[in-house]
């Protein structure tokens, strides 16, 4: 795999750093997650963890700023999700970690980035889309912006940017060196993943007040209808001759329906067209066909599409055998991904015994931390 080798650390944190972690390890990175000794909420609600290994150390402690420092002396990457000042005021910041290893590439990756008005301030995904600019352009007509789930800025905009740049610096380091810091904002990231958007505004296809765009919902032929049963088909046809061949499978007349004519009236026939048959029924009639017409798929339904189980889009899932997650994505033709969600995931110091020994620290040594409590093993924890 391109990145077997390749030692990471990952503090632990929710969405964008396990993500940005699961990138990697995917892609053959040997990662591993430091928890809290106090483990909670954050790393059973951690479900991108597979295939990586624990070790809980207080870092609030001198002995468990020790050991941290010592694994980040020893590893390439280091994956940091805190606000603003945390780290440096634990004597972990950039500078400190990169005067004991110059080769270290130090990822930070935070909301609002490591300097600007907001840099302090506490946020959540829908925050930095919000200030990103691109949740105004998310919506129908006449209602409020829709953010989408937490995907912009949390995955797109955060943790695959991060990644980016994560890459970016190491192949630099092989002609340099030497490391960087990496200052991965969600607000810059999902401005950055929006560009296309903001550099596309003077096409013609915006214009409008949201939901009246030709690609926000605005058209009748790049739109989702419902079907007689219940579910729903996406239909892209923006092209003419695409249009064409939506008539020609819905049965209308394109002198009924011109491509750009009365949208209302489009989007009415369109309704009740489509209400007029079940979801199985409208695939039969476009299946493989360049009509741009698909069916909406449940997460389950997507699972089992043939074209998805052709290319083995989807594997199983370790921590639940009975589901299956998506797979790493390209497809590399020499050096694949493999997915780590067939392997489960790790409990909080689930390898802190082994880690420390790999740092070369003693038996005597693990057991003093151990009872100090600077770091916690699965075993030390199920005593309390």
């Amino acid at each position: 795999m391109p990145l077997k080798g390749l030692q990471v650390v990952e503090l632990a944190g929710l969405a964008p750093a396990p993500f940005c972690g699961m990138l990697l390890a995917d892609f053959g990175a040997s990662v591993i997650r430091v928890d809290r000794t106090t483990a909670g909420r954050g790393e059973e609600l951690d479900c991108l963890g597979n295939g990586k290994k624990s070790i809980a150390i207080d870092l609030k402690s001198p002995k468990g700023v020790e050991v941290f420092r010592k694994l980040c002396s020893r590893s390439d990457v280091l994956i940091e999700p805190f606000r603003k000042g945390i780290m440096e005021k634990l004597g972990l910041g950039p500078i400190d970690l990169l005067k004991e290893n110059p080769k270290l590439i130090y990822a930070r990756l935070t909301g609002f980035g490591q300097f600007g008005k907001y840099s302090s301030m506490a946020g959540h995904d829908i925050n930095y889309v919000s200030i990103s600019g691109l949740l105004s352009l998310f919506g129908r007509s006449g209602e409020r912006p829709i953010p989408p789930t937490n995907l912009a800025a949390d995955f797109g905009g955060g943790g695959l940017m991060c990644a980016f740049g994560i890459i970016l610096a190491l192949l630099e380091r092989a002609r340099s060196g030497k490391g960087q810091i990496i200052d991965a904002s969600m607000v810059d990231g999902t401005a950055y993943l929006g560009s296309w958007l903001y550099r596309s505004q003077h096409l013609g296809i915006w214009g409008n007040p949201r939901g009246n765009n030709l690609l926000d919902t605005g058209m009748h032929f790049y739109e989702v209808y419902e079907t007689k049963d219940g579910k729903f088909m996406a239909v892209g046809a923006l092209e003419p001759q695409f249009y064409d061949i939506l008539m020609n499978g819905l049965g209308i007349s394109e002198d009924e329906v011109p491509q750009f004519g009365d949208t209302a009236k489009a989007k009415k026939v369109f309704t009740e067209k489509f209400k007029s048959k079940t979801q199985e029924e409208w695939c039969k009639i476009f299946n493989v066909s360049d009509a741009c017409v698909t069916p909406v798929l449940s997460l389950e339904e997507a699972v089992k599409d043939p074209h998805n189980s052709e290319r083995s889009s989807f594997v199983k899932f370790a921590d639940d055998p009975a589901r299956k997650v998506p797979g790493p994505a390209p497809i590399l033709s020499r050096t694949p991904g493999i997915s780590k969600a067939c392997e489960r995931s790790p409990r909080a110091g689930e390898h802190t015994r082994e880690i420390l020994s790999s740092l070369n620290y003693s038996q005597e040594h693990i057991r003093q931390f151990i009872e100090e409590e600077v770091v916690k093993t699965l075993d030390h924890q199920s005593k309390l």
